[in-house]
């Protein structure tokens, strides 16, 4: 199998704080690959020294063939990178923004015009080329922000936590430019701390949490690490919720959690399911919802690590936010 981007026992420390601790990765070429993990896990300190903004302390990596410190120049030139937060000007307009960074990249000024023409029609901007980046909405500029980091056509793309702060609509059409993006060739390294978004794009995901890969896979495989199903039960009556809880727990032998008023519990057996609903018809519990569903990658999480995907950052971990 052809990788884009290959990593082994990448240690990052600063200072006390150890960011990474032998992180080893293989991306497959032209795939999204997922790297799913809180805050402070090591997912955008992966991503600088890949990126060549950072050097490891241990270990070595490649991307598109070139190693990220003896060939950093020629790693530039083929990667494109987009951090958690926009990094346009906004005192210029849309296309100012992308014919600086095309000229920047060394194209002709005729050229980068061209270009930035192309992504603005692309990412659909063209209506407000011509307006500041300040005037812009959140998704407008994370879709600016993403335009740029196009300019050179990169081999390989870095997004880091892109969709963070955006809404479900702006979330669904950078999925859609992504996707449109890897269809074309382009090899994708996803970080971010949502499920759903990993689920939806990646082909296969690492699972990094205080700076080392805990588990990796396709998202079906990782969720068949859970037990495979999961019982969600919610009582007609928010008053039957405890006896729901008992219910649940002695039934699948496992700790229930519980939403408001609906129960979840992990389900490891066939015969769970209908001895729950012998029990609930027995004690005249009525149900407005009862389901037997697949792991989601958030059940995964929690059951890997212990906290959810979503938890806040530990003390020190705005080291792995820093910027460029």
């Amino acid at each position: 199998m052809d990788y884009a981007i290959r990593a082994e026992g990448l240690v990052r420390r600063f200072g006390a704080t150890t960011a990474l601790a032998g992180v080893d990765l293989a991306v497959p070429t032209g795939t999204v690959f997922g790297l799913l993990g809180p805050n402070g896990a090591g997912k955008t300190t992966t991503v600088r020294v890949l990126a060549t903004l950072l050097r490891a302390d241990e270990g070595q990596a490649t991307v598109a063939g070139f190693d990220v410190v003896r060939d950093a120049h020629r790693v530039r030139q083929l990667i494109g990178l987009t951090g958690q937060y926009a990094s346009v000007d906004e005192t210029l307009t849309g296309a100012e923004n992308l014919l600086l960074i095309g000229r920047l990249l060394g194209l002709s000024r005729g050229d980068a015009k061209a270009r930035a023409r192309q992504l603005l029609a692309d990412f659909h901007l063209t209506d407000a080329a011509d307006r500041a980046a300040k005037t812009y909405s959140g998704g407008m500029r994370r879709r600016l922000d993403l335009a740029a980091s196009l300019v050179g056509r990169p081999h390989v793309l870095f997004l880091d936590e892109p969709t963070t702060g955006l809404d479900p609509r702006s979330r669904n059409e950078l999925w859609d430019i992504v996707r449109r993006l890897v269809s074309d060739g382009v090899t994708v390294l996803l970080t971010t701390q949502y499920l759903e978004e990993a689920d939806q794009l990646a082909s296969e995901i690492a699972v990094v949490d205080h700076g080392r890969v805990i588990a990796q896979g396709t998202p079906e495989e990782l969720k068949a690490k859970t037990g495979g199903q999961v019982l969600t039960v919610r009582p007609a009556d928010a008053a039957d919720l405890a006896t729901v809880v008992s219910i649940a727990s002695e039934v699948a032998h496992a700790t229930p959690e519980v939403a408001q008023t609906t129960v979840t519990v992990p389900v490891n057996g066939p015969g769970v399911l209908p001895a729950v609903v012998r029990r609930l018809d027995t004690a005249d519990i009525q149900v407005a919802e009862l389901a037997l569903r697949g792991s989601s990658l958030d059940e995964v999480f929690l059951s890997l690590t212990g906290h959810r995907a979503d938890a806040d950052a530990p003390q020190g971990a705005d080291l792995e936010g820093t910027r460029a």
